[in-house]
C-alpha cells in the first residue's frame, strides 16, 4: 500500500510515493517560474506550471516498482490564489497568486469603506490585506469583466488540480478562511453579505475539511498521470498547512516556521482566536484552527540576491552555497549595513504592499560580502518581525517548528532564533508533499492516530540564540523597524504618483 503526495510552489513541484509506515519511496520535482506582467502583478499559468508538474511528476512517481499500489492522492499547492474557469475547468486566464500579487489595493480600500473594518474582522478574523482573495475576484471584475463574466467557478491551486483528476469541485476550509471577506470563520460557511455584486455562491467551490475525498481519479486523469483509475484523491489544501502536518505541528501552541519562497508561520490551536495583525483560519481537521503571519520574500529574496551577485549555478546547492560562503566574509551585523528585504512589498506585521527593498549604511569601505550578508540577515529580522507579532498579541508559543528550504542558511535562521530568543527545531522532512501523503494516509484510515513521536515525522536539529551577538542582532532588528518606517511614506509615493512632476 503506497500514498502520492504532491505540492506545487511557487518555483518549483515535488512529489513523493510513501509507503504504510512514512518511508519514501520515491521523490520527483519539476520546476517553473513565475510571470510579472506588471509591478505588483504575479502569476501562474494553471496548464503549463501546475497541470504539466502535476502529471510528469505523477508519471515519474508511478514508475517505481509500488506505483500500482497507490491506496491514496494528495495535492496541495500555493494560495490562496485565484483562477478563473470555464464549465469545463478551462483557465480563462493565468492565475492570480496569493499575496505577493498586490494588484487588488483600490479593491481593498474599496471593500472596507463598503463593510466595514470592524464588519469584516467579525465576520472573517482577519483584516483585508493582498493576501485576501475577495479583492482579487473583484478586481476581476473591474479590470477584466469579460473573464469575470464568463467565470463559472473562481477557484484556488489545488482546488482546480483536484477537479482536473476527479472533475469534482471542492475547497478546503483551511483555504476559503483566506476568501476574506467572503468567508464567515466562527461559522464556518461562506458568508457574501455585500458582496453579491462580486461572486455569488453558487461560482464558488463547495467546502470540505482537508481529508475528506473528493473524488476518484477519472479515465482522463489517469491516462494523463498514470495513477490507476478510480483512486480516491482528497480535497487537500494549500501549501503550508500541509508543510505543517509533514513537520508534526498539529498539537495546541506548536509553530510551523515555513522558510520557502515566501516566509509562513501557522500557530494551531484548538479555538479560533483573533488577532488584528495575524490572519485567523481553520486547519486541516475540524475543531482546529491557526494564527497565521507571513513574509512576502525569503528564499525569493536570496535567490535574487545570487542573481545579483552573478553566483548563480545549475545546481541549486552550489548556488546557495556560494552566497553562504560570501556572506560568512562579514562578521554578524554585516558592518553596520541594514537590509529591508522587501522585494515585492511586506506582509506581516507591517501589510504594507508599496514597501520596497532598500540597503542602508552603505560606505567606501563594505564589500559584496557585507551587503550579501545584509540581505540574509534582513530576511531573517523580516522572519522574526512576523513570528514576534504573535508575543505582542499575547498568544503564546510552546514549541518551534522550522522547515523549508531557507532553513539550511544558518545566517538566516540563526539571526531569527537570536531576536526572538526562541529556540527553533529544524525538521529534515521531504515538505508539503510528504505532508499530503500523509494526509491522504490519514483519509483512508491507514494512520488513525497523529502522533508526533510516530515515525512519519522528521527528526529535527535545534537552531539556538547566538547570545554573543544578541545585543548587536536585537539592536540591528529595531534599526530595520526604524528603516521601514522611514521609507513607508515614500514607498506609498510612489504608487499614488506624489512624487511625479507637477
Amino acid at each position: 500500500m503506497t500514498f502520492v503526495g504532491i505540492d506545487v510552489g511557487t518555483f518549483e513541484t515535488k512529489g513523493v510515493l510513501v509507503d504504510a509506515d512514512g518511508e519514501v519511496l520515491a521523490m520527483a520535482r519539476r520546476r517553473h517560474g513565475i510571470s510579472t506582467p506588471r509591478p505588483g502583478h504575479v502569476e501562474h499559468d494553471p496548464e503549463s506550471d501546475w497541470w504539466a508538474d502535476v502529471t510528469a511528476i505523477a508519471r515519474e512517481l508511478m514508475q517505481h516498482p509500488r506505483g500500482s499500489e497507490v491506496r491514496a492522492v494528495a495535492v496541495s499547492a500555493i494560495g490562496p490564489c485565484i483562477v478563473a474557469v470555464d464549465e469545463d475547468l478551462r483557465p480563462l486566464r493565468p492565475a492570480i497568486l496569493y499575496g505577493v500579487d498586490t494588484r487588488a489595493t483600490r479593491q481593498i480600500e474599496v471593500l472596507t469603506e463598503r463593510l466595514g473594518a470592524e464588519e469584516i474582522f467579525r465576520r472573517c478574523g482577519n483584516p483585508l490585506t493582498s493576501q485576501s482573495t475577495g479583492p482579487k475576484i473583484a478586481w476581476l471584475r473591474d479590470e477584466e469583466p469579460e473573464v469575470w463574466e464568463r467565470a463559472r467557478w473562481f477557484m484556488t491551486s489545488q482546488s482546480w488540480l483536484v477537479a482536473r483528476l476527479t472533475g469534482e469541485v471542492a475547497i478546503d476550509h483551511a483555504t476559503a478562511g483566506y476568501f476574506h471577506p467572503l468567508y464567515n470563520l466562527r461559522e464556518r460557511r461562506w458568508d457574501l453579505s455585500g458582496c453579491e455584486d462580486i461572486v455569488t455562491e453558487d461560482r464558488l467551490p463547495p467546502v470540505q475539511w482537508t481529508t475528506a475525498v473528493a473524488g476518484r481519479v477519472h479515465d482522463a486523469a489517469a491516462a494523463a498521470t498514470g495513477l490507476p483509475v478510480g483512486t480516491p484523491v482528497i480535497v487537500g489544501t494549500t501549501d503550508a498547512p500541509a508543510e505543517a502536518v509533514a513537520a508534526g505541528v498539529v498539537t495546541d501552541g506548536s509553530l510551523m516556521a515555513m522558510y520557502g519562497s515566501s516566509g509562513y508561520f501557522i500557530r494551531v490551536g484548538s479555538r479560533p482566536l483573533t488577532d488584528k495583525a495575524l490572519w485567523a483560519a481553520p486547519f486541516v481537521f475540524e475543531g482546529t484552527y491557526v494564527l497565521a503571519a507571513g513574509t512576502a520574500t525569503t528564499g525569493t529574496a536570496t535567490r535574487w540576491l545570487a542573481d545579483l551577485l552573478n553566483l548563480t549555478d545549475t545546481d541549486d546547492a552550489v548556488t546557495f552555497g556560494r552566497l553562504l560562503e560570501l556572506a560568512g566574509g562579514s562578521p554578524p551585523g554585516a558592518r553596520g549595513v541594514i537590509a529591508l528585504p522587501h522585494l515585492a512589498g511586506e506582509r506581516t506585521p507591517f501589510q504594507d504592499p508599496d514597501s520596497r527593498g532598500a540597503v542602508a549604511g552603505l560606505g567606501l569601505e563594505h564589500t559584496r560580502a557585507d551587503v550579501a550578508r545584509a540581505v540574509l540577515e534582513g530576511t531573517g529580522h523580516a522572519v522574526a518581525e512576523a513570528i514576534l507579532t504573535y508575543e505582542r498579541a499575547d498568544i503564546p508559543i510552546q514549541r518551534v517548528v522550522a522547515i523549508g528550504g531557507a532553513t539550511k542558511n544558518e545566517i538566516i535562521t540563526r539571526t531569527v532564533s537570536t531576536v526572538t530568543g526562541l529556540t527553533q527545531q529544524v525538521a529534515d522532512s521531504p515538505g508539503a508533499a510528504y505532508g499530503d501523503a500523509l494526509l491522504a494516509a490519514h483519509a483512508v484510515g491507514t494512520l488513525a492516530e497523529l502522533d508526533p513521536e510516530s515515525p512519519w515525522w522528521p527528526e529535527h536539529r535545534a537552531v539556538e540564540p547566538d547570545e554573543q551577538h544578541a545585543t548587536l542582532l536585537r539592536a540591528d532588528h529595531e534599526a530595520y523597524v526604524e528603516l521601514y518606517r522611514a521609507l513607508a511614506p515614500w514607498s506609498r509615493a510612489r504608487r499614488t504618483g506624489e512624487r511625479e512632476p507637477k
